[in-house]
């Protein structure tokens, strides 16, 4: 197949780096409008996925989560597992109620979940009355998106930068285009459901911590691999604005360091924004054919992942090529 792979972030260069694994005789060729700059670079990459993430159905759902924690594992125990930035990381996430915070998704995918204690509830930080300890897998954007470029140029993929206004663009060139434009997919699809969800955060040096912690109101600590951490975070939806806010810096702040105090010495690196891809009803994962009048191509839409795009890009992708193959066969039979 001759394949076009549009969008230039985490869930596009993750599919290209699918797609070559399955098919190693496409032809795939990557659009984005940058390749850094980019929201995939803003997010900490801690694989945590909430109760309201949701694909087409909850067995598929599943499968995604299932599918890219098993992605990232492999490369985890891989001799690439450091050039990558996949390591694994143990940590907690505590909550003051109203109903606990057991994740029965997650609970099935990790290799550890427990309850916390009674000790571990005393620990700085709140009141607090529920709680869970596991250990999952963290990746760094920094170092995961240009060592999965790096694989795929190694192996003939070849990448454009150029914005596109129309999918039919693409149609003369290729038989399939997958479209996992992020945000971008809004204006490229008219998906008026696609919303900017804008996230700040807040970047420290903390070599010391290699435990991560969540709270209430989206407060989460997330050590990196690099002795930086990430202090978080922010929800605001169908917001665009990319600079930062220093009201929203100072409360993040504050956040975190009364549930870490040892964070209130910790060098201020940056505080960062980033538009997460927001799709109300879910992330879309769907074949249509698209049409010049001339020639006709099958698009594969991969877009809408919101804040879990790095978590279930592999998952998500995997379905998605499953789903252009048999679209393709389908076709080539009736030709």
């Amino acid at each position: 197949m001759r394949v076009a792979i549009v969008g230039g972030g985490v869930v596009g260069i993750t599919t290209a780096l699918q797609l070559k694994s399955e098919l190693r005789n496409s032809n795939i060729e990557v659009y984005g409008e940058k390749y850094e700059d980019i929201v995939s670079y803003v997010g900490a990459g801690l694989f945590s996925v909430g109760k309201s993430f949701s694909g087409p159905s909850e067995e598929i759902t599943r499968n995604w989560m299932n599918d890219s924690y098993e992605f990232y594992d492999e490369i985890r125990k891989s001799r690439e597992a450091a050039r990558a930035g996949v390591v694994e990381i143990s940590g907690y996430m505590f909550s003051e109620g109203p109903t606990p915070v057991r994740n029965p998704w997650m609970e099935s995918v990790v290799p550890s979940y427990r309850r916390v204690t009674e000790e571990e509830l005393k620990l700085p930080g709140g009141d607090w009355k529920y709680g869970v300890y596991f250990t999952t897998i963290i990746t760094q954007c920094k170092w995961y998106l240009p060592w999965a470029k790096r694989q795929l140029e190694q192996t003939g993929t070849k990448f454009y930068k150029r914005k596109l206004y129309n999918l039919n663009e693409l149609i003369d060139d290729y038989d399939v285009i997958m479209n996992c434009a992020g945000l971008g997919a809004g204006e490229l699809c008219g998906d008026r459901r696609m919303i900017p969800l804008r996230g700040q955060v807040l970047k420290v040096k903390a070599p010391w911590l290699k435990t991560f912690f969540y709270g209430n109101l989206d407060t989460y600590i997330i050590p990196g691999i690099d002795g930086s951490c990430t202090l978080g975070g922010t929800r605001n939806f169908d917001s665009t604005r990319m600079s930062p806010c220093s009201h929203e810096t100072r409360a993040i702040h504050e956040r975190c360091t009364n549930l870490l105090p040892s964070l209130k010495n910790a060098e201020v690196i940056e505080s960062v924004v980033g538009l997460r891809p927001h799709r109300d009803g879910g992330v879309r994962v769907e074949v249509e054919k698209i049409s010049n009048g001339l020639k006709s191509a099958t698009v594969v839409h991969n877009y809408g992942h919101g804040g879990y795009g790095i978590c279930t890009a592999p998952g998500t992708a995997k379905y998605a090529i499953k789903l252009a193959r048999d679209a393709h066969l389908n076709t080539s039979s009736k030709l």
